[in-house]
């Protein structure tokens, strides 16, 4: 904690490089409108606390640190006469928020000298307004450079999403066209043969009957059971001799269809009990035709619900639709970047989800958590794809000391230990020239660290990197915080 305020030296402070270049009035004024101050051990500020003053050390130690989720992580300790902090942007005035950017405390009895906040921020603009303006274009400069980067290493990734979506929807709508076109020539060929039999010597009773077998037909192709291959195959085989048996030509085509649709002998033997013995051939073919038209409906309906589905997950995404702040299912917004990445992670690369269903929701902004996933699910598919292109993605969750775990695992050839220390570096990146801005990493560690109050850390060794992200179950009514 601060001590008294002590006499202010010219003479002294004008041994400290910062000010050794200034004329005696200056020193004088600065003697004038600052102050020397004693700090026992202890805090003398604190990181997001309104920034009010402009420290430098005279004579002591101090120790710099910034916050890091729950924890204040040490970046700086020295005894450096000189060295400052505090409120160094208050010659930007309101055009930014002055609060303090990191945390400074003192390990033994130090002494500083002391400005406010407004009488640095007029002594600079007085005494150095050409520097003033080139710090405050390198300033504002800076933090344009940085967004607009920022939008580029969105812009790539949306890139890649957009290929993989529009791979994955390209599939089931080109199923949903060949469907369609199949289903109306099969039902004009229905309608051909449901003639031929109005047009034969057949009975109402008759007609009444086969229009009976039609309706239980299709509530036998909705209740199919799924097949494996062997077992398609031997009742396709079973299937065949039965049609050949009762006279009715290339039963070799029909079978498959009925085998699919859920049809037996056992069917077959009512519809022939059930209609003339003359017309089985005829009624046979008709059935085929209403087999084939509810299995094209079923994958006309399979192939819309999983375009309907991944339009879906690409609104989960991007949150286009919800609030930028609110509490959310970290499994849900997993699900749906996975699945908007799934043409990119290719079917060679086998995702393992270990999810622990348990957790509660927590408080974030899910539109940037899901750039996160995002860019650790491309850097792992990038570093596997690099190996060979095979391997395991295993996303894992769970409850880490009050705290939610977001685990990416992949086997690939691991990070190299000469680069572990510049992975979170902005514009640093193993991809090759043109794949990456060597941004994502550094957004991402932005995001979890500075939006959420969480950690961002990873471990690695060949065949097994893990990057983990912890969050806050809970948090602070949200604020716009800069990036």
């Amino acid at each position: 904690m601060s001590g008294p305020v002590m006499p202010c030296n010219p003479g002294e402070i004008s041994t400290l490089f910062l000010f050794e270049k200034l004329e005696p009035g200056q020193l004088g004024r600065l003697c004038r409108e600052g102050r020397v101050e004693l700090f026992q051990p202890g805090p003398v500020y604190l990181e997001g606390d309104p920034a009010t003053c402009f420290y430098v050390m005279l004579e002591g130690t101090v120790v710099l640190s910034r916050r890091v989720g729950a924890d204040d992580v040490e970046v700086s300790r020295t005894s450096q006469r000189g060295v400052y902090g505090g409120a160094m942007q208050a010659y930007l005035g309101d055009r930014v928020r002055q609060a303090y950017n990191n945390s400074m405390r003192v390990t033994e009895p130090t002494r500083f000298f002391v400005l406010p906040a407004d009488t640095f921020a007029a002594i600079m603009r007085e005494w150095f307004p050409m520097a003033v303006h080139l710090l405050e274009g390198l300033f504002f400069g800076s933090k344009n450079t940085q967004a607009a980067i920022g939008q580029r290493e969105r812009l790539l990734a949306l890139g890649s999403l957009s290929a993989g979506l529009t791979h994955e929807l390209n599939n089931p709508a080109a199923a949903a066209v060949r469907a369609t076109a199949t289903l109306r020539e099969r039902v004009a060929k229905m309608r051909h043969k449901l003639a031929v039999i109005a047009e034969g010597p057949f009975s109402r009773e008759a007609l009444a009957g086969l229009i009976e077998i039609q309706e239980r037909t299709a509530e036998r192709v909705a209740k199919a059971p799924s097949l494996s291959p062997l077992e398609a195959s031997d009742r396709e085989d079973i299937l065949t001799d039965w049609l050949e048996d009762h006279g009715i030509e290339h039963g070799w085509q029909l079978a498959p269809t009925f085998v699919q649709a859920g049809l037996d002998v056992d069917w077959l033997e009512q519809v022939a009990a059930a209609v003339d013995e003359e017309i089985l051939p005829g009624a046979v073919g008709w059935l085929n035709y209403t087999v084939e038209t509810e299995v094209l409906m079923n994958e006309i309906e399979d192939s819309t619900t999983r375009v309907s589905h991944l339009v879906d997950a690409a609104k989960q995404y991007s949150q286009l639709d919800r609030a930028p702040h609110r509490v959310v299912d970290v499994h849900e917004l997993l699900d749906s970047t996975l699945l908007m990445l799934s043409g990119k992670i290719g079917p060679s690369i086998d995702v393992v989800k270990e999810y622990d269903r348990s957790l509660p929701e927590v408080p974030a902004y899910p539109a940037e958590l899901n750039q996160v996933w995002t860019n650790l699910i491309d850097n792992a598919v990038s570093a596997m794809n690099s190996a060979g292109g095979q391997g395991t993605l295993t996303v894992r969750t769970a409850l880490d000391h009050e705290r939610l775990l977001v685990e990416f695992r992949d086997t690939g050839p691991g990070i190299a230990p000469e680069i572990r220390g510049r992975v979170f570096d902005p514009f640093f990146t193993t991809k090759p020239v043109g794949e990456g801005t060597g941004l994502g990493l550094d957004i991402s560690w932005r995001i979890v660290v500075t939006k959420h109050h969480g950690t961002l850390q990873f471990d690695s060794v060949p065949g097994d990197t893990r990057f983990q992200v912890l969050l806050p179950l809970t948090a602070p009514t949200p604020e716009e915080e800069s990036a």
